[in-house]
């Protein structure tokens, strides 16, 4: 395997843990997908659904969005998913501290 099919593959990886995670987050918040998708006023709940399997990204723009709909605290949410979508800056921003706790 290539060095890219290999980042790739990791990429993947953290997209699929990424999507767990907000399953997780939007079933004991008691939320459908639908309704989810409504509460943050998305056209398609499908969108949901993508994120929920690993494919693509939640907008940075709309962190706080997804934040209050799921009740999580804001930085919490974003740290959470920063160590999904960026694991290197989350890494040299948290990295020290996350080996400390």
């Amino acid at each position: 395997m290539t060095k890219t099919e290999q980042n790739q593959s990791d990429t993947q990886e953290l997209r699929l843990e990424a999507g767990a995670w907000l399953r997780t987050l939007r079933e004991a918040a008691g939320l459908s997908q639908r309704s989810l998708a409504g509460v943050l006023g998305l056209d398609y709940y499908t969108f949901i659904s993508q994120l929920e399997n690993g494919r693509g990204r939640i907008p940075p723009a709309r962190y706080r969005d997804w934040a209050g709909a799921l009740g999580v605290d804001e930085k919490v949410f974003v740290k959470k998913l920063l160590s999904f979508y960026d694991p290197v800056s989350y890494e040299i921003l948290f990295g020290e501290e996350e080996r400390a706790a």
